[in-house]
């Protein structure tokens, strides 16, 4: 083989590992958002259970003071996360919104009376809660009506059930996907090889010998491809940040250093596994066997 063949041997081997690493970091960079989405899924489902509001209703006597009053003493509760006092004039400015300017002008006093925004904490946002909290705000003698939204929170929950659930069997899925993706490109790559193996099989090579470079090949190829998969989600989280901060921090969270050892891991592993079971395969054929 002259120069010009193995120079170009050299750039096909290197295209391909190139191709081969660029098809597993997109591969990795599903993997990893989706993991995002599994190890902050109790936190994205207590975001939206501690957003829902408690509406308090109060009597029409009911001054603002008393409300402040009544705002603080509930706000002290052991299952409110938060709470504020929703003036007449804020619920008149709501009301306009969605009715108009001029729907006041048949009433000859404010129908709107002083309410509480409630937020409970999530551990409290389900029906037997809900109740329980129903029942102590209503023994206020300040307190006209209470609204929990026993109906949302029952679908909110039933529908976080089946949201956890489809995200398990889609990155299930995906992980299935991208092994058969990334161990088919490890083979393609270890297959274009197999004349060098067999070469080794000549000399008297072990099969761990063979093994150990094609083994130290998949290791590093998945730490390249599992480095730039996490890069590539660490960009798509900054560019979402800027749009979505609040959003982002409830998918994201302090979990990237997590998603980063996911990533990573899952590049070794699956890179390792593809090339062990290759280069096996490769060891056990016959010289007629590698030509087909």
């Amino acid at each position: 083989m002259d120069r010009k063949e193995r120079k170009m041997m050299r750039r096909r081997l290197f295209n391909a590992y190139a191709s081969s690493i660029v098809s597993i970091s997109l591969v990795l960079m599903l993997v990893g958002l989706s993991s995002l989405f599994i190890v902050n899924a109790r936190r994205m489902a207590d975001y939206f259970k501690e957003n829902l509001q408690v509406m308090v209703l109060l009597r029409e006597n009911v001054s603002d003071a008393q409300a402040a009053d009544y705002c603080s003493e509930v706000a002290e509760r052991p299952y409110v996360r938060s709470a504020r006092v929703v003036t007449r004039e804020e619920g008149e400015a709501e009301l306009k919104k969605m009715l108009g300017e001029d729907f006041l002008d048949v009433f000859s006093a404010s129908p709107v009376p002083v309410s509480l925004d409630v937020n409970l904490w999530a551990a409290y946002v389900n029906p037997d809660s809900l109740e329980v909290v129903r029942a102590d705000f209503a023994a206020s003698p300040l307190v006209e009506e209470v609204e929990c939204r026993q109906s949302l929170v029952e679908t909110l929950n039933r529908s976080l059930g089946k949201l956890s659930l489809l995200l398990v069997v889609v990155v299930a899925l995906l992980l299935f996907i991208s092994y058969v993706l990334i161990g088919n490109t490890v083979r393609l790559n270890v297959f274009a090889r197999r004349f060098t193996v067999h070469t080794m099989k000549l000399v008297g090579a072990t099969r761990a010998f063979i093994r150990r470079p094609f083994l130290g090949a998949g290791v590093l190829q998945g730490l390249i491809a599992g480095g730039i998969a996490f890069g590539g989600i660490t960009l798509a989280v900054s560019l979402l940040r800027r749009s979505f901060p609040d959003l982002v921090d409830v998918v994201v969270g302090d979990s990237l250093p997590v998603v980063a050892a996911i990533v990573v891991a899952a590049g070794i592993f699956i890179c390792v596994t593809s090339t062990w079971f290759v280069v096996n395969r490769l060891i056990s054929l016959n010289k007629d066997d590698l030509y087909y």
